[in-house]
């Protein structure tokens, strides 16, 4: 008999493989990390190699666990959003998948927002900008650009939706992924097909869509190289890596917010219906049916201190880090960071924007520039929180997940600077687990996902706040820094 979900969560730099049983604990995990092509403005990836890695940590997966392939009932997945994959008729790439964090489509953004007015694009797909980030832009680019390849596309995918393919054979994803093309249309839960005809591109050459959760089929054998699954192994379609970790974190209700600081950040309230707001936050639809998600979405998250590691302490590994932040005063001794080293979407949306260390004198070490790089984070979060509360949305605590909520220590200066507790689940991975709670639902073994969190989600960890005034005074500087020097960034 089959007992264990498998979850995929398809990162942008990091590939997660989990397994759960039935009663949704977690059995064994497994990561491979991913790297991505960049030259200047372009950054791409291949996605048959991506395939080829998820394959590989699946086999490392059940060997870990000394689990059978064939005992496993269903595979849901979670995962990242805007990463462009375009095939030809045979399912094979056509070029390199262009990921999420390219740039090279900003002259795309300005036809598309001199055809389209962005507040009729807002009501429809959630969306307050034409951002390089969104499908619909690098689409254009190709037909502007690679002639050839848009001839010959015979489906423009996610890279969500590649995987399904290749693990089905079918071209279908889920709703909640698609919030992110800029061709979706939130309401009518549909393809926006007026600016599909501008792009020249058809509805039949997209996949069908379906509710996140959805079981679309069993997992065909053909491309998974001797991995002898069952054929009665289900594929789920789980839902965008952000609203499956709201799930796995137990924020499924009205008056929860939750805050996910991985390769980005991502801040998220359920709502029950679309809010189109004078903030232009964006509103989507959300993992369970029939809700919406307020999911304010900063590009220059964690990927930030990725960054940073990687130049600065690339010998050493996160823990090293925040020991080291652990020793640096509250405030980083005077050094304030704009944290947009990819541009900056909510609240401001300008692609632009630069990352900044402000303040610096001959004091300073890597150690600190290293914390002020984790205020600067809690600084965007902050700033995005209270737009939420002009709103009316405010929670006396805020769920923290992703990445960075292994950090003892960033969580503690979220806590001071948000002026609230910061609340810490279990669950190592919640987009994982929101995944498995998803696929567990949609195999019958829950009545709904609510009675499914019930079962899984406990909080390991709470953040009390301690005020400290050195923060109020660094946020009003990284407030008044921003929009002194917004203006130099167009230049």
């Amino acid at each position: 008999m089959n007992q264990y979900i498998l979850t995929i969560d398809l990162g942008t730099t990091l590939i997660k493989l989990s397994l759960f049983n039935k009663a949704l604990q977690p059995i064994n995990t497994h990561y491979l990390n991913f790297d991505l092509e960049r030259s200047l403005e372009f950054v791409e990836l291949d996605a048959e190699q991506y395939w080829n890695t998820c394959k590989e940590g699946i086999k490392i997966l059940f060997q870990k666990s000394r689990i059978e392939p064939r005992d496993v009932s269903l595979i849901s997945l979670s995962s990242q959003a805007e990463t462009l994959v375009v095939v030809d008729k045979n399912g094979i790439p056509l070029r390199k998948a262009i990921s999420w964090l390219d740039n090279r489509s900003s002259y795309e953004c300005m036809l598309l927002k001199n055809n389209f007015d962005i507040n009729e694009g807002y009501r429809i797909t959630g969306q307050p900008d034409i951002i390089t980030t969104w499908p619909i832009t690098k689409i254009l680019w190709i037909k502007r650009n690679e002639r050839d390849v848009f001839k010959n596309a015979y489906k423009y995918l996610l890279l969500k939706d590649y995987i399904i393919y290749k693990l089905t054979k079918k071209f279908v994803s889920e709703y909640t992924i698609y919030n992110f093309s800029y061709y979706f249309d939130m309401v009518k839960k549909n393809y926006w097909k007026k600016i599909l005809d501008f792009v020249g591109i058809s509805i039949e050459q997209l996949p069908q869509l379906k509710e996140p959760g959805e079981i679309v089929g069993n997992v065909v054998k053909d491309n998974l190289d001797g991995l002898k699954f069952s054929s009665n192994t289900h594929l789920c379609l789980g839902a965008l890596d952000q609203m499956a970790g709201m799930i796995g974190v137990g924020n499924i209700r009205k008056g929860i917010i939750s805050e996910t600081t991985g390769t980005v950040i991502a801040i998220c309230t359920m709502l029950d219906r679309p809010l189109i707001n004078e903030y232009r936050i964006p509103c989507h639809y959300n993992a369970i049916k029939d809700t919406y998600t307020l999911l304010a979405v900063c590009e220059s998250g964690g990927i930030s201190l990725d960054w940073f590691k990687n130049n600065f302490y690339e010998d050493k590994d996160y823990n090293y880090i925040n020991k080291e932040v652990e020793k640096i005063p509250s405030g980083s001794e005077g050094i304030v960071f704009l944290p947009y080293l990819t541009g900056v979407s909510s609240p401001e949306y300008n692609p632009k924007a630069k990352g900044v260390f402000y303040g610096l004198r001959l004091l300073h070490t890597r150690a600190h520039l290293a914390r002020a790089i984790m205020e600067g984070i809690a600084y965007v979060i902050k700033k995005n929180l209270e737009y939420f509360e002009k709103l009316g949305i405010s929670a006396g605590k805020i769920i923290s997940l992703g990445g960075g909520s292994k950090s003892d220590i960033w969580n503690q200066i979220k806590a001071d600077i948000f002026g609230r507790k910061v609340i810490v689940t279990k669950s190592e991975e919640p987009a994982s687990l929101g995944a498995a709670i998803l696929g567990a639902v949609s195999l019958g073994l829950y009545k709904d996902v609510e009675d499914a969190v019930k079962d899984s989600v406990e909080v390991k960890k709470v953040y009390s706040p301690s005020y400290k005034k050195v923060y109020d005074m660094n946020y009003k500087e990284f407030i008044k820094l921003y929009k002194n020097i917004e203006e130099e960034f167009w230049f």
